[in-house]
């Protein structure tokens, strides 16, 4: 609902909180991009007489990749330390593929994001590349951040204060 009235140029009290001043026109803007996807999806659907383009463009998508956001996200923070201000000891760098990478906007390269998060995800590879020497060494793969934290995980269950320690490089 709240879409509806930011594509009308109305913003909540609490956005108006939230939202900078000269963030508040991008704000009516997306939103109106947005509804005209959703009206060009429901067009669709009715020219076509069939629910395809919704299920394509709205159904799917969200089932789909539901699921992918959550195998891909978990492995970021999970078993690691709480409350810790070096984000290399709260955070992982996975190495994906290029497809997964593309799926998650390459959010992969996690420690780096959350060092330096203004960072477009398109730079992220390069930035990885030029602060890997002092981070943590990057799993290979998906498979190895979880062989891991599922273990972390189960015993995080019986002893909530344990968590994965991170080696870090030496200064």
């Amino acid at each position: 609902m709240a879409s509806i009235q930011n594509a009308f140029g109305s913003i909540s009290d609490v956005e108006q909180t939230l939202l900078p001043e000269t963030e508040r026109p991008r704000v009516a803007i997306e939103a109106r991009a947005w509804m005209l996807v959703f009206a060009a999806i429901i067009a669709a659907a009715i020219w076509s007489e069939s629910w395809l383009p919704v299920c394509l463009f709205g159904l799917v998508p969200s089932v789909g990749g539901a699921w992918l956001y959550n195998f891909f996200g978990i492995v970021q923070h999970a078993g690691l330390p709480e409350n810790v201000l070096d984000h290399r000891l709260n955070s992982r760098t996975v190495l994906m593929n290029p497809v997964s990478r593309f799926l998650y906007w390459n959010m992969n390269y996690h420690v780096e994001h959350h060092m330096y998060p203004s960072t477009p995800y398109h730079a992220l590879p390069l930035l990885h590349e030029a602060i890997g020497a002092d981070c943590p060494p990057p799993y290979a793969s998906l498979w190895g951040a979880y062989r891991e934290l599922l273990p972390a995980l189960y015993r995080q269950w019986r002893d909530p204060s344990y968590h994965v320690r991170r080696p870090l490089p030496n200064p």
